[in-house]
């Protein structure tokens, strides 16, 4: 197992404290986003086997069956398919909304046939992969994810008493659901900005205003009236007022499959996708927002956020998706059990969140036992200990055992 060195991304929606009190570091000021763990060409992890500091991305193209293992490169090709970041968003993110797999393999075409300049602002498709994720809550984590049913968000608009939101409220009320919420984004998305601008001020002001009294849609009006504070006029407020509002306890998670529109509001969280960049936003940005394309890849479903919950496996906590490029789990190690063995034929990346964990090749562990060194360092050549925020690659075939005091997130694939 290698012993990571990662990248932290200084977004301007990033949090100033969160990373940091994770970390063990001092703020600096500015805000850090993300922690990228992994291969991703953007932003890859290092590691050093004794020849100085590496790319993980060079050290896997090298060999990918020796590091992948034969299973996953057939599967997935010679590149780690996944992407594990620590995400501490301290504002809102944009709203938005990702492709599957054929509608990304069909846009990204289209636009390499028609050379739109893969960095090109108002590109839509950077590489022919979807994007699914799966975001865990370390802290209390504000989000928004998929459509409300279209009589709740009826309820809702006009719970504000905005005028100019009647006629969305009427379409909501009387049309088929699909066709209500298709409508309904359509026509705020369209809009001229200064046409709308005015309705989402409007709109801001009475959220607040309700967000005070209380009620039950009280946190979900609070949520709206800081989208509206940090991007004033923008018809994301309203688009964002057809979603449900959901808040993460820790350890709680959301899964983001393809055409689901949401974004993330707040809050501190492991967070693990496929490997891809391609993203169609849907407002909240000054950013290109493509509506046509958004609107032939969103998914009008209405239904509950769908919060998920780790479900024990022999001691390990699984966040079940239906995905194969990626699988999160979770090992909360206490003082005094027995190490764990983990499965060995995937490739993995180990992050310890809270405590220590001690980590241990398993082949290492009799010679352990006998008194060849405690694990606790990298000193022995076979145990690493870590912190909260530190990592490891483990490659395929490596069978390694965790112990200590301290919370283990666990992303590899699907065996």
């Amino acid at each position: 197992m290698d012993r990571l060195a990662n990248t932290v991304r200084p977004y301007a929606w990033g949090s100033t404290t969160a990373l940091p009190e994770l970390l063990g570091t001092t703020p600096t000021g500015e805000p850090q986003a993300e922690m990228w763990l992994g291969a991703h060409p953007g932003a890859p992890s290092r590691i050093d086997r004794g020849a100085g500091p590496v790319s993980l991305a060079e050290v896997i193209d090298a060999a990918p069956e020796a590091e992948l293992g034969a299973d996953t490169v057939r599967a997935f090709g010679p590149r780690l398919p996944f992407l594990l970041k620590l995400l501490a968003a301290g504002s809102p993110l944009s709203l938005q909304v990702h492709p599957d797999r054929a509608q990304a393999a069909e846009g990204f075409a289209d636009e390499e046939r028609r050379g739109v300049p893969i960095d090109a602002g108002h590109r839509n498709y950077k590489d022919a992969n979807h994007k699914p994720e799966l975001i865990v809550a370390l802290t209390l984590f504000d989000g928004l994810c998929g459509f409300r049913h279209p009589a709740q968000a009826a309820d809702l608009l006009a719970g504000l008493g905005v005028d100019d939101l009647k006629p969305y409220v009427d379409i909501l009320r009387a049309s088929p659901e699909e066709d209500a919420l298709r409508e309904v984004l359509t026509a705020v998305l369209s809009a001229e900005h200064h046409a709308i601008a005015g309705t989402v001020e409007r709109a801001a002001v009475a959220a607040d205003q309700l967000a005070a009294q209380g009620g039950p849609h009280a946190a979900a009006y609070a949520a709206y009236a800081v989208l509206a504070h940090h991007y004033p006029g923008d018809p994301g407020v309203l688009a964002a007022m057809l979603l449900n509002h959901v808040q993460l306890q820790p350890g709680e998670a959301l899964f983001l499959g393809a055409g689901i529109p949401h974004a993330y509001l707040g809050g501190l969280g492991v967070e693990l996708m496929a490997n891809s960049d391609n993203v169609l936003r849907c407002g909240l940005t000054p950013k290109h927002v493509d509506v046509p394309e958004l609107l032939r890849v969103v998914r009008f479903e209405a239904g509950d956020a769908g919060v998920l919950r780790p479900e024990d496996v022999s001691g390990e906590e699984v966040y079940e998706t239906p995905i194969d490029e990626f699988r999160l789990s979770r090992f909360v190690a206490a003082p005094g059990a027995s190490p764990h063995t983990l499965p060995s034929r995937t490739p993995q990346i180990l992050l310890c969140t809270a405590g220590t964990v001690r980590l241990r090749e398993a082949d290492a562990e009799a010679g352990a036992e006998a008194g060849a060194g405690d694990g606790d360092g990298d000193g022995d050549g076979a145990g690493l200990a870590l912190a909260p925020g530190e990592s490891v690659f483990v490659p395929a075939g490596e069978r390694i055992t965790l112990a200590g005091d301290g919370t283990l997130f666990r992303a590899t694939v699907v065996a």
